[in-house]
């Protein structure tokens, strides 16, 4: 293999690598107010954030105030206003079929610069250049949202644009599993497991997890591109947690660091499901809900108490 070629590769390969965490960040110059939900006051230092149980007992999250939350609205919130808002969610249902995604660093954040220094290496001034904002370009053409295969315990990432790893896959770029969304080719990549876990940012309750620690046992799975996200890549785990029927805000962490957050939107199901959630709050929960939630159900009416439904 000649010296140009090797050179092209990696430079790709750290396209990807960028890609896959900055994706549709596009806030240069984003003046959106955050979602006009209750939020408690915090300070900056550890010692003064708010207690999560304290934050969900004083201020809960009603059906009403959920459906004030939109994936763009929450551009404009601050990374303390986003954490504060999917500490106050549970799991809900592990989604199933085609969602749209998006990847967002929070108003007034440092983000890009914390996440380069995550990864290290020669990707650190390759985000934080003069060239960042053709990277989230990129990104938007990358990463266009996820896939769940709920039955499976599998997911998959949806990719639209293939010029960017053509130079890694090789010529066999086009055998890569593909699904039809909207009248355009996703290809489907980099593969990860689904399962019920404890939330890296609130222990109190479980989260869906999208975790790609072994990537390479489930089927499908391709070396190149799909090690990337895997134990011996950037060991990714995502976790999320529904704000209403259809939208699940999430969490992304590299290397156990938190990095960035993300929206997963499905529009036939909000449709077909938010009017019931709104008018009779009801939830079906797939994971462990809490000690706390579960005391404030018994707290209430036996009628609204079948509201909520653990199947789990």
């Amino acid at each position: 293999m000649n010296r140009n070629k090797v050179i092209t590769m990696r430079h790709s390969r750290w396209m990807i690598l960028a890609s896959l965490m900055v994706g549709h960040t596009m806030l240069l110059g984003c003046t959106q107010e955050p979602p006009p939900v209750p939020y408690a006051q915090s300070g900056e230092g550890y010692s003064d954030k708010v207690d999560l149980a304290r934050l969900e007992h004083e201020l809960p999250l009603t059906p009403a105030d959920l459906m004030k939350i939109t994936p763009e609205n929450l551009k404009g919130a601050t990374q303390e206003q986003v954490d504060q808002i999917y500490a106050r969610l549970t799991a809900g249902p592990i989604p199933d079929g085609v969602y749209d995604g998006r990847m967002f660093f929070p108003k007034g954040s440092s983000e890009r610069a914390r996440l380069a220094e995550i990864v290290g290496g020669g990707i650190k001034g390759f985000i934080v250049d003069r060239k960042a904002a053709t990277l989230e370009h990129i990104g938007e053409f990358i990463w266009k949202g996820k896939v769940f295969y709920r039955n499976e315990g599998v997911l998959r990432n949806r990719i639209e644009d293939l010029l960017i790893l053509k130079p890694i896959v090789g010529p066999n770029v086009e055998k890569i599993q593909k699904l039809d969304v909207d009248g355009k080719d996703a290809w489907l990549l980099f593969p990860a497991k689904l399962y019920c876990g404890q939330s890296l940012l609130d222990g109190r309750r479980e989260s869906v997890i999208i975790d790609y620690a072994f990537t390479d046992d489930l089927p499908g799975y391709r070396e190149m591109p799909d090690v990337l996200a895997g134990r011996e890549g950037l060991e990714i785990r995502d976790e999320i947690r529904m704000v209403r029927p259809g939208f699940y805000l999430g969490r992304a962490y590299i290397k156990k660091v938190f990095a960035l957050n993300f929206t997963l939107y499905n529009k036939a199901v909000a449709e077909k499901e938010s009017a019931a959630f709104l008018s009779s709050e009801t939830v079906n929960e797939d994971c462990w809900i809490g000690n706390q939630r579960m005391t404030a159900m018994a707290n209430k009416p036996k009628n609204q108490q079948a509201r909520l439904t653990a199947t789990r």
